[in-house]
């Protein structure tokens, strides 16, 4: 039966039954990206589908496709948590039993939020590699009904269905980012785009970290790579999709890689810019804009998805602020006497500057007469203004010297 998918008529079909299940996702303009890169940036905001996700699309149309013999059996996949809640979610629309295996490294609350939907959670292996290797096990020991994440041509023929919306709200589309795991999102808005439209550019985004598809591409063959390394937690995957990777080669036009300090900051810019919460993989394709060099194209940023725990939030804000010169510490060495410390702090006040947190060391030197250590954290406007109250302290006596940010 997959043979016969990717095609325009199963793209229209997948079209219409994913409405069953999803949200609308309208395109969002972007004054600020559209600033920032001098062209027309649209946001395809898929961070805002029921399960948080655009995975439901794929895993719905999935188990559309299923006999009712399939569905009794009982489903299993494995994820690092959107397909998870996407399987879950459709698993429980049809009646049946879900088993999810899902790294260890899973954030919890996307560990939750796929027990919500009724589905039991098996917790293995450190990445989602592992986790899938045992999914393939347990459905072997219990006749369950496998549905990959990502290398399953039916699931990716709903993933493509964004594509339909895409073009159908902005036919005059230039380019089109799409972010890559296995390559099932890719693979579906790739080749639904093309069929659409041939001179629409798809272009595939990665973490620097975890960037099987663009070295598969670069040596002609799906690629294994030794290990991940990214903070872009849903789409560090070691090994491609092998049924997808025909489309790949086919349909996409070039794949850019980005670095976890560039999805730190596009997160800050999402938040301040665009009031919306997207995880570190949905952010790929922000990230990537400014990798393109075009001008005057209309742009539309997948984003694929906004499930982030309270805590990596606020790591990923904190370490934002911190890249942005907005948080910096630094230390001053002065006298151990009356009156030193209200200098300093009078010095960043007439900057102003912010004073976060002080930390004053007596016991840097036994001469503590001669050299007791300040560390200052600050919160400042941005880098100039850092530079600023930095040139301040040191005009007054004092040799400022950064060291790492620590809030």
């Amino acid at each position: 039966m997959e043979e016969q998918m990717l095609t325009l008529e199963k793209f229209e079909e997948a079209s219409e039954i994913v409405k069953r299940v999803t949200l609308e996702t309208k395109l969002v303009y972007s004054d600020y990206f559209s600033a920032q890169t001098g062209c027309k940036v649209y946001l395809k905001p898929e961070n805002m589908q029921f399960t948080g996700a655009y995975k439901l699309r794929g895993a719905y149309y999935k188990m559309s496709t299923l006999s009712d013999e399939d569905r009794a059996k009982g489903i299993i996949t494995a994820s690092a948590g959107n397909h998870a809640q996407g399987v879950a979610y459709a698993a429980k629309c049809y009646g049946s039993k879900a088993t999810i295996v899902m790294p260890t490294t899973t954030p919890l609350m996307k560990v939750n939020r796929t027990k919500s939907y009724g589905a039991d959670v098996v917790l293995y292996g450190d990445v989602y590699d592992e986790a899938c290797a045992r999914a393939y096990e347990l459905a072997e020991e219990h006749g369950y009904t496998f549905i990959h994440p990502f290398d399953d041509l039916t699931v990716a023929t709903g993933q493509g269905t964004i594509a339909m919306e895409i073009v159908k709200e902005l036919p005059l589309v230039d380019y089109i980012l799409v972010p890559i795991g296995g390559g099932g999102l890719a693979t579906g808005v790739s080749t639904l785009a093309k069929l659409l439209n041939p001179k629409i550019k798809v272009i595939g985004v990665e973490p620097a970290g975890a960037n099987c598809m663009q070295e598969s591409v670069k040596c002609g063959k799906v690629t294994t790579l030794a290990k991940v390394n990214t903070i872009a937690d849903g789409t560090a995957v070691k090994t491609p999709g092998a049924k997808l990777f025909p489309y790949i080669q086919k349909n996409l036009d070039d794949i850019i890689t980005v670095g976890d300090e560039e999805l730190v900051v596009a997160f800050l810019d999402m938040v301040e810019n665009h009031k919306m919460v997207v995880e570190n993989s949905g952010l790929l394709t922000v990230a990537a804009l400014k990798h393109l060099n075009v001008k005057d194209k209309k742009i539309v940023s997948i984003l694929s998805g906004g499930n982030m725990d309270v805590i990596t939030m606020s790591s990923v804000v904190q370490q934002g602020l911190i890249f942005r010169d907005r948080i910096f510490t630094v230390s001053v060495l002065l006298p151990d006497k009356p009156g030193e410390l209200c200098r300093v702090s009078g010095i960043i006040a007439n900057e102003n500057g912010n004073v976060i947190k002080l930390e004053h060391n007596q016991f840097v030197s036994i001469n503590r007469n001669a050299a007791v250590e300040l560390r200052i954290t600050l919160e400042a406007f941005g880098t100039e203004h850092k530079h600023q109250i930095i040139e301040a302290l040191e005009r007054e006596g004092y040799c400022p010297k950064l060291v790492a940010a620590s809030i």
